[in-house]
């Protein structure tokens, strides 16, 4: 019996340190993802993929798919006009909005990384340019550079878990019209690809939105100590009768538990939408 308690014992023990070993493993510091940030929004400029610290195995995409790092957008050397980095701890991942007003080349860019032990282990890029949605780079960087994203107070600032119910419950409006769970707030403006919705009165608003799409495929970054989150999505399921499935990120900013500022680029043409004549507004083709 001594014996059996024995092996007991110290199978717990491990199973213990193996977890503390993950657990640290697992860990990254804001210095860690700056430095990750850094080297990428430098590479980027560059157009120098090379001194990307890239992990063994890593995964590279663009606009929500596997692409070949070789001949990504990673090698288009960028003049960056603006950018903006948010840093998640809890996931070891990092954000970033990167603005080029070139006029023979504009983009926005939103950018997530997952670093792992100095390494990039994921790099995905979602791009937008010339005649995709609500595209106006100018115009991105006018408004971008009227609004404070600057770090909230401690006893200010929401929970994580706020945070992304205040992302989800808005993409979920999309899909019923019901924006009762959303925590709106007034003023709230909105960027779309360029377009604005405020006009700079306490009264803007970022309410309503478009019905009946069902805005999938997301996954989460989010920085408690500036109040965003954003979100990788699909605008729609890619499916008859469910939207484009266009790449899509929406960023937003938290203030005092209500939405402040949101942030959206989708990687889509205009031209590939339509007229809705039930919303009298634009919604994306679905694929054939």
């Amino acid at each position: 019996m001594k014996f059996y308690k024995f092996v007991l014992i110290t199978l717990a023990t491990m199973l213990m340190a193996s977890a503390t070993g993950l657990a640290q493993q697992r860990a990254c510091t804001k210095d860690e993802l700056k430095r990750a940030a850094e080297i990428y929004v430098n590479a980027q400029a560059k157009g120098d993929r090379s001194i990307l610290p890239l992990a063994e195995g890593y995964g590279y995409m663009e606009n929500i798919a596997n692409a070949d790092i070789t001949k990504g957008i990673i090698n288009k050397a960028m003049k960056i006009d603006h950018q903006f980095t948010m840093y998640d701890m809890g996931t070891c991942q990092t954000f970033t909005e990167l603005i080029v007003t070139n006029k023979a080349e504009p983009y926005v860019l939103g950018t997530r990384l997952r670093v792992y032990r100095d390494k990039i282990a994921e790099l995905e890029i979602v791009w937008t340019t010339t005649a995709y949605w609500g595209f106006n780079a100018d115009a991105y960087l006018k408004y971008v550079n009227m609004e404070n994203w600057g770090e909230i107070p401690a006893n200010q600032r929401s929970s994580r878990e706020h945070l992304l119910y205040a992302g989800s419950s808005y993409l979920d409006a999309f899909i019923d019209g019901n924006i009762d769970r959303v925590p709106w707030g007034q003023p709230c403006v909105r960027i779309e690809g360029g377009a604005y919705t405020g006009r700079g009165t306490p009264e803007d608003v970022c309410s309503p939105v478009p019905t009946g799409v069902n805005i999938g495929n997301r996954r989460y970054v989010v920085d408690e100590t500036i109040g965003a989150v954003v979100i990788f999505c699909t605008f729609g399921m890619g499916t008859p009768g469910g939207g484009s499935g266009a790449p899509d990120t929406h960023l937003f900013r938290v203030e005092n538990g209500k939405l402040r500022y949101v942030h959206t680029l989708t990687h889509m043409l205009q031209s590939d939408f339509v007229p809705t004549p039930k919303e009298g507004g634009a919604k994306p083709k679905a694929k054939p």
